[in-house]
């Protein structure tokens, strides 16, 4: 870093210290760059204190709680939640990012509390403070979207953030929103003894995720007690201070909850960073769009990843996109794939996905195929029941797509997110070997009945 009369300058500032910005800067440090990282919130984002990290912690207590009433064994309900508060807690580092604070400026990074926006060309204020950077990425994230509801603003109400920081376990709990958040949050609290109700607008839980698939989770869900509401809007709610609140369904009942849990999706935090000053226009949905080479659309060093791009938003995909983005500036000519980023629900069993799905309009031509994981021989000994359905391109004979809803699917599903990114064929994949007995094995009988459905075109 150097300073002068226009500021502090380095060679590359970030706007945001989440997912995307912090290993950006970790990897950049390390090169020899000076890095300034411009941070209002917590170092390392939203991941490790109040969503996946925390998420995943209470999801496994959860399940033994379950598992425990599943056996007939007592269960205390609110000790259990309890225990699994404070060994979350514990993971998410009480929600202070002091550690990750420290480990970002060790690494050589300096960090900028505050909030940033763009002054003019390569340089950001932060209250009194201009910085000024030969690069500038901005990585600032997302945030809950709201739904507008009558009555929304006076109900009790919790983001998923709120919900995964709360010490309470409410009675009943109302969740808007059936996507993958919602669906994890609604096994969660029903296992640990909350009435609860799920409301999704559209016909399918998990968003455009494989219909089968989404079914089966809903299957899932209704099994445990869940009173799940398909094409369902919440039209109006009415709320008691210290009582709960009632809401008025599209399917003309009303349904009564202590809490309401806003699980409506997320929004590319792109507000008010100063865009206008170098003439960035972001999409409908706030998402900063970008090139192959994660560079701001019609910019030369500006450059964007996680969440704001709006493209694949999952902490996994920040990651891949600061890689991107590190390399492009240290002179490494690196483009981004996005036909292999993996996606996962982290419910019991767990849905886990690959590549893109079907397009009924598209007029791709693509065959598919399906097994039940019944029918693989370590259900037998696991009791494990589930599906995997796979789709490939019947001209190229390669994987486009794959959905799996079982045990341990966020697992295995990796051979299917490697087939997709090296675009092997099917005669290579149908040669691979699984263990006996194990999951993976489901892959076999799918992959030789598309090798077959490519041969048979093939031969007409």
């Amino acid at each position: 870093m150097s300073t002068g009369d226009t500021g502090e300058h380095f060679d590359v500032v970030i706007l945001g210290g989440g997912s995307a910005g912090d290993l950006l800067a970790r990897i950049l440090a390390k090169s020899g760059r000076s890095v300034a990282v411009v941070e209002s919130g917590r170092v390392g984002g939203e991941c490790p204190y109040v969503a996946c990290m925390p998420s995943k912690s209470m999801l496994h207590y959860a399940h033994n709680n379950h598992a425990r009433r599943m056996q007939g064994s007592p269960v205390d309900d609110a000790s259990a939640y309890t225990e699994a508060v404070r060994r979350r807690d514990e993971i998410a580092e009480q929600r202070d990012d002091r550690h990750a604070a420290l480990e970002l400026r060790t690494a050589g990074a300096t960090l900028v509390r505050g909030r940033g926006r763009i002054a003019r060309s390569g340089a950001v204020t932060v209250g009194e403070r201009t910085l000024t950077g030969a690069h500038l990425v901005i990585a600032t994230g997302s945030r809950p979207q709201m739904p507008n509801i009558v009555g929304l603003d006076g109900a009790p109400t919790w983001t998923s953030d709120q919900a995964l920081s709360s010490m309470r376990r409410p009675a009943s709990l109302l969740i808007l929103g059936g996507g993958a958040v919602g669906c994890e949050l609604a096994q969660m609290f029903a296992r640990f003894g909350t009435a609860t109700t799920l409301v999704e607008e559209s016909g399918q839980l998990a968003g455009h995720e494989q219909p089968r698939i989404a079914d089966r989770l809903a299957d899932f869900l209704v099994a445990e007690g869940i009173d799940l509401r398909l094409n369902t809007r919440v039209l109006e709610i009415q709320s008691w201070p210290g009582l709960g609140a009632r809401a008025r369904l599209s399917d003309g009942t009303c349904v009564e909850a202590e809490r309401l849990l806003l699980a409506a999706g997320r929004r590319p935090a792109s507000e008010d960073l100063g865009l206008a000053v170098l003439n960035i226009q972001r999409d409908e949905s706030g998402a900063i769009p970008v090139d192959a080479h994660c560079r701001v659309a019609g910019q030369d060093h500006v450059w964007a990843a996680g969440d704001v791009t709006g493209l694949a938003p999952f902490t996994h995909t920040a990651n891949y996109q600061a890689r991107v983005v590190a390399d492009n500036i240290m002179g490494i000519d690196r483009v981004a794939d996005y036909s292999a980023i993996p996606r996962a629900i982290y419910t019991d069993p767990p849905v886990a996905s690959v590549g893109r799905h079907p397009d009924p309009h598209a007029g791709d031509e693509l065959i598919q195929a399906s097994v039940e994981l019944d029918d693989v021989a370590r259900s037998l000994t696991d009791g494990g029941s589930g599906l995997l359905v796979v789709t490939a391109d019947r001209a190229t004979r390669q994987l486009v797509s794959a959905s799996a809803i079982g045990p341990k699917a966020d697992e295995w599903m990796v051979e299917a997110t490697i087939a997709i990114r090296a675009r092997l064929p099917l005669e290579d994949l149908c040669d691979i070997v699984h263990p006996f007995p194990t999951y993976g094995e489901a892959f076999e009988p799918v992959l030789r009945d598309l090798l077959e459905q490519s041969r048979a075109v093939a031969w007409k």
